[in-house]
């Protein structure tokens, strides 16, 4: 990086800081409760939502693991994608106006709403489990790798700055400060991603972009294949069909719709017509996103072959942008991975401040649960440092590795909320059952595999423990129904009815996504 190039980047920190701490000023006098500071006072406008979902989204695990999975698979990895924009309708026309109307501020609160004290606090330790050593560590290790590729700092070093910087733009103002400034986050990135595109296929295609991509597909086809057939190296990832009927649907659902991180962004909003216009920008960028995290993977493959490691693609076509343009990109790339850190530090101190410390301290004032939430976030941001080289220092293509782990949870999860949202009859037990039922299932077939007795790829592991899962949580609710009565949530005045901008706007994505399949089958 050039002199220019760090100006870009100094200018960029300084600039959002600053904006983050304005747009979550405290007005009037006013003093920040939980409510303010986990939930932006349930204030958040249509266009924050949408941004933030996917600032949220979009990290280091997407950028330089999506593009490291492009570099090695192809383009098939965009259904994580494709599908999820898909899947956000179904969380908005669905999920939220439960969710809304019931007044729910975390995940681990419909829980125990739904099924009592015990299932919150089963889920909300394993929530902050995994945001904390998978999500957390995921993306100050990738994020690191990136910023020591194209700066030369070294990586830990850039570990700590990364998570620090994170930590401090966000801890005053909450969820406020990280979704009011995500629009700019958002639009840096989306820039960047488009810039870096252009760029490289300009170059493949010596002065045409469309030459360029045309040149892709016709040198690698192969990486053009959006259902693998099983004689493809890498079908046990991505295994055929499974990604539009199978388990991928699964680990969308449960991302989308049963996330604190994700959720608390709809959450926030004003009102459900508010909610749901967000979840649908959210989704046209969803569709967006394989084109900015994807493609630079595939260029490499012609810019830069010979990788030794997938995950280097994305930071190794940085290398190539001229100054000026790399401190752009580069500052577009910290965005992303700043928005998505703060919002799951955020998401870290609400549910440990409102579904933990809270029930154990009970009566505390509002002031002292923003503080507690305030040290819950440094607290992480500590930890995450600490474990994220042990963790991720010997992956070789990290978005898989998160996708492995995650998906030993995601069966139960989505069992447990489904069943809790939609059937009356759910009980504790059969909840307890999913959620510990679920992940025991999902070890038992990942061990079978590696020892090679039931061999299975993860996508279908994860379809499969659903389905067992949901048998067997049905069956013990029916066999032994629920004894001590629990505050089931309230499905009275709940209406699924969405506006006609939001129909509109889901057969567009619907037309898209067929468009998009029947190109590349």
């Amino acid at each position: 990086m050039r002199t220019i190039d760090f100006v870009i980047l100094a200018i960029y920190a300084v600039a959002i800081f600053a904006l983050a701490q304005w747009v979550s000023r405290d007005k009037g006098g006013h003093r920040k409760d939980s409510t303010d500071y986990f939930l932006a006072g349930r204030a958040l406008p249509w266009w924050a939502i949408g941004a933030s979902l996917i600032a949220a989204n979009i990290s280091a695990e997407q950028i330089i693991g999506m593009s490291g999975s492009g570099y090695a698979l192809g383009l098939a990895i965009a259904s994580y994608e494709w599908m999820a924009a898909l899947t956000l309708l179904i969380v908005g026309k669905f999920f939220l106006p439960i969710f809304l109307k019931n007044n729910i501020s975390t995940m681990p609160q419909f829980l125990e709403q739904r099924y009592g004290p015990s299932v919150r606090n089963v889920m909300a330790v394993f929530w902050l489990v995994l945001y904390v050593f998978v999500n957390l560590t995921s993306i100050l290790w990738l994020g690191s790798i990136a910023i020591h590729t194209v700066t030369g700092v070294d990586q830990m070093t850039a570990l700590v700055i990364i998570g620090v910087f994170a930590l401090a733009y966000q801890l005053w103002g909450g969820l406020k400060a990280v979704a009011l400034t995500d629009i700019v986050q958002v639009a840096l990135l989306i820039t960047g991603g488009l810039i870096i595109v252009f760029l490289s296929l300009n170059k493949i295609g010596h002065g045409d972009v469309l030459a360029g991509f045309h040149q892709l597909t016709v040198q690698f086809p192969e990486k053009f294949d959006m259902i693998l057939s099983k004689d493809n190296p890498h079908y046990k990832d991505l295994p055929g069909l499974s990604v539009l009927f199978g388990g991928l649907w699964v680990m969308n659902v449960s991302y989308w719709g049963f996330n604190q991180y994700i959720i608390q962004r709809a959450l926030g909003a004003k009102d459900i017509a508010e909610a749901q216009k967000g979840i649908a920008l959210a989704a046209y960028l969803k569709l967006l996103m394989p084109v900015i995290v994807v493609l630079p993977g595939i260029a490499a493959l012609v810019l830069v072959p010979g990788l030794a490691k997938p995950d280097q693609a994305y930071p190794e076509m940085m290398k190539l942008l001229p100054p000026g343009v790399l401190g752009l990109v580069f500052a577009a790339l910290v965005a992303a991975i700043v928005a998505s850190l703060a919002a799951k530090i955020n998401s870290i101190a609400t549910i440990f401040t409102l579904d933990v410390y809270a029930k154990i301290r009970t009566g505390s004032s509002e002031r002292h649960l923003v503080a507690v939430g305030r040290v819950t976030a440094i607290a992480a941001v500590i930890v995450g440092i600490a474990m994220a080289k042990p963790l991720l220092g010997k992956a070789e293509q990290a978005f898989q590795f998160i996708q492995d782990f995650t998906g030993f949870f995601t069966p139960g999860i989505v069992v447990i909320f489904m069943l809790g949202l939609f059937w009356k009859r759910a009980t504790t037990a059969s909840a307890l059952v999913a959620a510990i039922g679920g992940a025991a299932l999902s070890g038992a077939f990942f061990v079978a595999d590696k020892m090679g007795v039931f061999v299975i790829p993860f996508m279908n592991r994860v379809g499969l423990v659903f389905l067992l899962t949901l048998a067997a949580a049905i069956l013990v609710s029916l066999v032994a129904p629920q004894k001590k009565e629990v505050n089931v949530v309230s499905l009275e005045g709940v209406s699924y009815k969405t506006t006609t901008g939001f129909n509109i706007a889901g057969l567009g994505v619907i037309v898209i996504l067929v468009a998009l399949y029947a190109t590349w089958w």
